[in-house]
């Protein structure tokens, strides 16, 4: 047998008053585990420790994972309100005509009610109390800001963008931001059912699945 010295001694003689020591946190109905130990020889002076710990591995179990999503094809008795800009017309008109139609192709049976505002700065607003009035349990919010001479295109965005959020968040309906902001004319019709698609469509597929997601599992 090899030699063991006074600290190796020591950290097994630990070891073993550690393990005891320990035994009484474990439940009632749990035996205490078992250690063995092994030496060997690698060389003079050199000793390897193996231990090795006898019974279950962990008392720790595993927890459940539950994964939680809306559905895009359970849309009976959901209801939607849109709320459109008026301003740039042109490209926000075409955006709630691919809402619409998606709100059609995906089964929704209930009326949406369509809101018209001024401009995108207006949108937040009418969300927010369409949110808080209990009749609907998604609101899409279509407006189109295009890049001009000033900043006022960085002010009239970034309010929207803001409104809309703080409109879901008040309410506790979910909002959903379809707001064009684009460099010009160009990007916007692209997206308004142009090369980009239409992003109108896209805002309503995801209204469907936040109501959905609130409807069936978040209530």
């Amino acid at each position: 047998m090899a030699f063991l010295s006074a600290s190796t001694k020591a950290l097994i003689s630990n070891s073993v008053l550690f393990h005891h020591q320990n035994r009484s946190f474990l439940p009632p109905h749990q035996k205490p585990t078992q250690l063995s130990f092994s030496s060997s020889s690698t060389g003079f002076g050199t000793i390897s420790i193996a231990f090795e710990r006898k019974g279950r591995p962990s008392l720790v179990g595993t927890a459940a994972v539950r994964h939680l999503e809306g559905s895009v094809t359970r849309t009976e008795g959901l209801r939607f309100a849109v709320v459109v800009a008026r301003f740039n017309e042109i490209i926000t008109r075409p955006l709630l005509e691919g809402a619409v139609a998606t709100f059609k192709k995906y089964s929704v049976k209930e009326d949406i009610d369509v809101v018209w505002v001024p401009g995108s700065f207006e949108i937040g607003i009418v969300a927010e109390r369409l949110g808080k009035s209990g009749k609907y349990n998604a609101v899409v919010c279509i407006g189109a800001v295009v890049r001009g001479d000033t900043t006022h295109y960085d002010a009239v965005a970034n309010s929207a963008a803001s409104g809309v959020l703080s409109a879901g968040l008040k309410s506790g309906v979910p909002c959903v931001f379809g707001v064009l902001t684009c460099e010009d004319m160009e990007q916007a019709i692209n997206r308004a059912g142009g090369k980009s698609g239409n992003k109108g469509a896209e805002a309503a597929l995801t209204a469907i699945e936040m109501a959905s997601l609130f409807e069936h599992h978040l209530k």
